[in-house]
């Protein structure tokens, strides 16, 4: 494809970004089976990416503006397109070099309604790509998100923690219990199978894995375990390498919300982006979203 089939004029939004790798590993961590659809929202905030497992799962990718170095937005409202989440992930791969930072540019829509990416590390040598988008399906609205009272009952647990807790529960079929008490203050991860197995958190003995705790009453919902696993399956491995802190909340009628953050960083310049206390800035950190819906049990212990 000819550089020249790259109008700019008449695009909702053109942006740049210097990491490709960076949006791979988030969009990676909510691709949790091989076929998977996707819809895109644009607005003058940045990317939003939706899937979903109807009626029980469903994850968003937050890419904010600032992770771009270039981001130029002109729509009315905000766009939506439909594409193959395993095609987008794949494609941008193939921009990805192991070893180097590459730079993208993507674009939308093209001029037929195509989403457009171009290298924009040399004016020499450029790889472009074309992916078809769709009409995107309707996306489920009952997944908002809803506090279980004036105290949030959540807890922050490192992110290896949190991923073996799960896969070591694993059971084909089988349902995860999540149980949180005040006193003491602890988390149990619960699984049934032939028999039980059971991880308990203790906060104020396990600081350095379950990082924060607030919970006023105690809480107990019931997960299906393969939803569960879809929320750390695919987590990047730097992310369990740096073992970061992911959240997990209940909210109104067990809605799990599980929070992860992913560097979009250069590797090179990472450091400039780091604060005194060792934390990267927010602006080069997309945030990945999971909502869990509860499986319905009458033994469920709340309120």
């Amino acid at each position: 494809m000819s550089s020249s089939a790259i109008e700019t004029d008449t695009s909702d939004l053109v942006c740049q970004l210097d990491n490709v790798q960076g949006i791979v590993d988030a969009l990676s961590t909510v691709r949790w089976k091989r076929h998977q659809d996707a819809v895109v929202e644009l607005s003058e905030h940045g990317i939003v990416l939706i899937v979903e497992e109807t009626g029980c799962l469903q994850a968003k990718v937050y890419l904010q503006k600032e992770l771009f170095i270039r981001y130029e937005y002109t729509a009315q409202g905000r766009p939506r397109f439909g594409l193959s989440l395993g095609l987008f992930v794949d494609c941008l791969n193939t921009f990805s070099v192991p070893g180097h930072s590459s730079s993208i540019e993507i674009q939308y829509p093209g001029p037929d309604m195509q989403l457009l990416l171009k290298s924009a590390d040399s004016l020499d040598d450029c790889i472009y790509a074309e992916i078809r988008t769709r009409i995107p399906e309707t996306i489920s609205w009952d997944y908002n998100f809803e506090p279980a009272g004036s105290t949030p009952l959540s807890f922050t647990v490192k992110s290896a923690v949190l991923k073996e807790a799960i896969d070591d529960l694993e059971w084909p079929g089988s349902s995860i219990q999540i149980i949180l008490k005040p006193v003491p203050p602890s988390v149990t991860f619960r699984g049934e199978g032939h028999g039980d197995l059971q991880i308990d958190l203790m906060y104020y003995a396990n600081t350095d894995l379950l990082i924060a705790f607030h919970c006023d009453h105690e809480v107990s919902y019931r997960y299906k375990y393969k939803f569960l696993r879809a929320t750390t399956s695919n987590v990047p491995s730097n992310v369990i390498k740096d073992n970061r802190g992911s959240k997990l909340t209940i909210g109104r009628g067990g809605m799990l919300k599980v929070q992860h953050l992913v560097s979009v960083a250069r590797p090179s310049t990472s450091h400039q982006h780091i604060d005194s206390a060792g934390y990267q800035q927010p602006s080069r950190i997309a945030y990945i979203e999971f909502f869990v819906k509860p499986e319905e049990d009458e033994d469920t212990v709340n309120d």
